[in-house]
């Protein structure tokens, strides 16, 4: 499965006082940055090695929200 096909956004952090990149269908991880563009980069980047880990775990990743356009 591609990374492309799962819900991303971003939001900003008042705590953190960055920006963060959240995955709909993964949400235990984030990505923290200083812009919402490094933010949607980092959390796309970082959902595709998750990805990556459950194929060669032999795990299923979980389905996206939207498969057809």
């Amino acid at each position: 499965m591609n990374f492309y096909h799962y819900t991303y956004h971003v939001i900003w952090s008042a705590e953190d006082r960055e920006f963060v990149g959240l995955c709909d269908q993964f949400p235990l991880i984030s990505w923290l940055e200083t812009t919402p563009e490094g933010a949607f980069s980092g959390i796309r980047r970082l959902v595709g090695e998750v990805l990556e880990d459950m194929r060669e775990s032999g795990d299923t990743p979980p389905s996206p929200i939207a498969q057809d356009w």
